[in-house]
């Protein structure tokens, strides 16, 4: 760290900073004046120091962030024009949405060879089509992401079978030895409620299932998929706290991985009323994930919640990645939160807390079980409706939503997707994870009322 600006200063211990503070108190109790507790048990200090200032080893990509567009496959024509023209707009990263197979070569056509990285979210499993996708795509750089354990946790059922699908699984693995097929959809813990501790501590859980089922030399190819919070330090902190940790388990397997993350804004804080509100929410959500390290970050549209997907929404949000990248000086900045006292003070501190949740899931049989049993469900349906009750009562803030909101604005012919979750009364072997927005509630009074 530089001494330019503090080399002609006497240096100050911490004890002398605290005692300077409760001298400007004036008599109030510095505890209950300035120390701040979060839903995480973290308590944040109005002052970080050098004197009680633990660096942590974390490992950090060594290239600069993927900026990558969303697509949705309705027909693959469409999707290879929308594709294209992200590219020429600034894109370097594809990530496309497929619920049901597609014609690979119409998708890809004028796509191969210029460098770009190809993201999938499939809505199904299948063995002969991702082989297949793999032939093509074997000089790309390629995610495929597939996620059996993300998918029962969200849907409450294997995508076939248990023995089924991890066969499959085993399958691709043996047979694409050099390529990402794993992912980890921890995304759906955050949108669903999870503090930031359970995330990470989930995440971890959950891939050492994957871990134990195939051995560590898997750890490396998988990718993790995490939403971001309006929690700015804290999310930062998030991804460098799963990093450190992950990289201590994968030594447990004998081996190194540095963990590939693909990061996204959170749902859970996004509005329909007073909307452009969530660019503002993307933005430094987006500032959180950069410096925290993401690999690749996939930005939300300010309307993703009530329009169909459309061009100005998605130009937008790639736009306002390009900007942070070009105009803004986040190039290459994720080393920035390096040697911060705050950041890497609560990074220890979440990682500590994370590493006991997972070692009391695994001492419990392991991620799958407590998601058999309800566990997972219940820890974070928990802390969901802790930071309900916080939104409800105006202490969690959604300014146009909870406050400072405008009763003029008008939704109800806008609305072009639902967006509110729907309930699905079908039988599942598990109770599924449900992402829920905070503002939910209070969106469909107003709407209800709207004139």
């Amino acid at each position: 760290m530089s001494t330019f600006i503090t080399k002609d200063f006497e240096p100050s211990s911490a004890k002398a900073w605290k005692q300077k503070i409760q001298v400007d108190l004036k008599g109030a109790d510095y505890n209950n004046t300035l120390l701040t507790k979060t839903n995480e048990g973290i308590t944040i200090k109005p002052f970080y120091h050098s004197d009680n200032f633990e660096k942590l080893n974390i490992p950090t990509p060594k290239k600069d962030f993927k900026v990558c567009q969303k697509i949705l496959i309705s027909t693959e024509d469409e999707a290879n024009i929308l594709a294209i023209d992200a590219i020429n707009r600034g894109a370097n990263a594809l990530k496309f949405i497929a619920k049901k197979p597609f014609n690979t070569n119409k998708l890809f056509k004028n796509l191969l060879n210029k460098g770009i990285e190809f993201h999938f979210h499939f809505h199904y499993l299948s063995k002969d089509f991702t082989t297949n996708i793999t032939k093509l795509l074997k000089e790309e750089i390629v995610f495929y992401n597939v996620d059996i354990i993300g998918n029962i946790a969200r849907n409450g059922n294997w995508f076939t079978s248990l023995n089924n699908d991890f066969e499959i699984v085993e399958k691709l693995i043996k047979e694409n030895t050099k390529e990402y097929v794993l992912g980890v959809n921890a995304n759906l813990y955050q949108n669903a409620g999870a503090n930031t501790v359970q995330q990470i501590a989930y995440a971890l859980a959950h891939a050492n299932e994957y871990l134990n089922k195939f051995n560590g030399d898997v750890a490396s190819k998988i990718q993790f998929n995490f939403s971001i919070g309006p929690n700015y330090f804290f999310e930062i902190a998030k991804i460098r706290a799963f990093r450190y940790l992950y990289n201590l388990i994968s030594e447990e397997y004998n081996t190194t991985a540095i963990a590939k993350i693909f990061a996204e804004p959170s749902l859970r804080n996004k509005t329909i009323y007073d909307y452009n509100v969530n660019m503002l929410r993307t933005t430094t959500e987006s500032m959180s994930a950069i410096l925290g390290g993401a690999n690749t970050i996939s930005n939300g549209s300010y309307d993703v919640l009530f329009h169909n997907s459309n061009e100005f929404g998605n130009r937008i949000a790639r736009n306002q990645l390009l900007i942070l990248k070009e105009e803004s000086y986040f190039k290459n900045a994720h080393y920035f939160a390096t040697d911060s006292y705050y950041i890497e003070t609560i990074t220890k501190q979440l990682a500590e807390k994370a590493l006991i949740i997972f070692k009391d899931i695994e001492k419990s049989g392991g991620f799958l079980q407590q998601l058999k049993e309800g566990t997972i469900q219940r820890k974070i349906k928990e802390n969901a409706e802790k930071e309900q009750a916080q939104f409800d009562s105006g202490e969690l803030i959604l300014v146009g939503t909870n406050k400072y909101l405008n009763n003029q604005d008008k939704m109800k012919l806008n609305l072009q997707i639902n967006t509110f979750v729907k309930h699905n009364p079908k039988k599942t072997l598990i109770i599924p994870i449900i992402p829920r927005r905070l503002s939910e509630k209070i969106e469909q009074k107003r709407l209800k009322n709207e004139a």
